[in-house]
């Protein structure tokens, strides 16, 4: 997927910085290109955009239906561009290079929590602190259930990982074990 990166950086560039030259809030950005981009990544929308008899304006029109809300002049005219360039697939992309750029600004990074049991909001919150001093930046966090853990969490924040699950440690009992 090298090529979709290389693709989907200039596009995403070009967003960020326009986003911030008009003062526009950067997470409602983020929301839309992620839903634009959450949309353009539909196996049916794929095969709808690579009909030839389907024009821009058609797929324009399916696209922001389908997004149903009310998206900015500035989503619909970036959406515009992505059609005409031929660059809907890159989309999902575009909008996950988009929040590594608003992240890098605001000093902030992506954490995926894996538990394998629901966490309630407050200790969510509690957990958050913990992380976020361990990790020494603010974290967005997003939490998954994965019941393969057994036990404990498992935290995922860009290349780094902390794994603290039942499962992780009965694997390491077993290398010791085995070794």
């Amino acid at each position: 997927m090298a090529e979709l990166a290389t693709i989907a950086r200039p596009y995403a560039d070009a967003l960020f910085k326009a986003s911030t030259e008009q003062g526009a809030d950067l997470s409602s950005t983020v929301a839309w290109a992620e839903e634009l981009a959450a949309i353009a990544a539909n196996p049916q929308l794929s095969q709808l955009a690579d009909d030839p008899n389907v024009t821009h304006e058609q797929l324009f029109g399916v696209i922001t239906g389908v997004a149903g809300s009310a998206l900015p002049d500035v989503a619909r005219n970036f959406l515009r561009v992505i059609i005409e360039n031929g660059r809907l697939a890159a989309l999902p992309e575009m909008a996950a290079q988009l929040r590594g750029l608003v992240n890098r600004a605001s000093g902030s990074s992506d954490a995926v929590v894996q538990s394998a049991f629901p966490i309630d909001a407050a200790a969510l919150a509690e957990l958050g602190v913990s992380l976020e001093k361990r990790f020494g930046r603010k974290l967005n966090l997003t939490v998954e259930q994965d019941q393969s853990l057994i036990g404990g969490i498992r935290v995922v924040v860009g290349d780094e990982v902390l794994d603290t699950s039942v499962k992780a440690r009965l694997e390491q009992m077993k290398a010791a074990l085995t070794a």
